[in-house]
């Protein structure tokens, strides 16, 4: 059920907008847009900017948490924290999808659990904070709820994102079968294998992934099946 109560978000995230506009904004998708009389503005507008805003605070943050790391590293640990599969669970974690502003088409096919639509969304919301309080008001959003407490403690998990997880979720979310993996070719010596996994997903969705280990094939065919999906997986934007 959604709740679509602007002062219930804004205590959630512990914001209280001065421009209400800039949130309606953020929550507002096109099919809604599309249908109402007066033809408000979109969140599409709001995605582009709030992914520039959350690319560029994360970048900050990281470089200030690790001032040793190369920029490989850096790049790698950046792109983990705004891949679609890490914002799709600060979303689900924020119970985005009940904010939204859908269409009557959306609301029916289940768009208030859609993973793109709910991470389109969060950038928007980056951006209405950013224009509603500045890079702080970003800036806290941001570190409160997408980059992990510490940083440090978390070092590993920044280079690892969990494809087949979000794999999962987004067929759920679309309503449709969870995907299959099975091994197709093992080659190499014993000591040092390489398996070919094919992954098999909605609506005739087929992808080989190859990796020193049978989960590591199954996580590059389920990041090859996001891809196709129209997933952002590792850069984003």
């Amino acid at each position: 059920m959604a709740e679509n109560d602007p002062d219930r978000f804004q205590s959630t995230v512990g914001y209280q907008f001065r421009n209400l506009q800039f949130l309606l904004e953020a929550l507002t998708h096109s099919s809604f847009a599309q249908e109402s009389a007066d033809r408000p503005r979109d969140n599409e507008q709001m995605e582009f900017l709030g992914d520039a805003v959350l690319t560029f605070v994360v970048s900050v943050q990281l470089a200030d948490a690790f001032p040793d790391w190369e920029e490989g590293k850096l790049t790698r640990a950046r792109a983990h924290l705004v891949a679609a599969p890490h914002l799709y669970s600060v979303a689900r974690n924020l119970n985005l999808g009940q904010h939204l502003r859908l269409g009557r088409g959306e609301e029916k096919t289940g768009g208030r659990e859609k993973p793109a639509l709910l991470v389109n969304a969060l950038e928007a919301v980056v951006a209405a904070l950013y224009r509603d309080g500045g890079i702080e008001a970003a800036r806290d959003f941001i570190a409160a709820f997408i980059v992990p407490q510490d940083l440090g403690a978390a070092a590993d998990e920044l280079f690892s994102i969990d494809y087949k997880s979000a794999l999962q979720e987004h067929l759920q979310a679309a309503r449709t079968p969870p995907a299959e993996y099975r091994v197709v070719e093992e080659s190499g010596p014993e000591h040092q294998k390489t398996f070919t996994v094919e992954a098999l997903a909605g609506d005739n969705l087929i992808a080989r992934g190859r990796g020193g280990s049978k989960k590591t094939a199954e996580q590059e065919a389920a990041r090859l099946i996001l891809e196709k999906l129209g997933g952002k997986t590792e850069t984003h934007g």
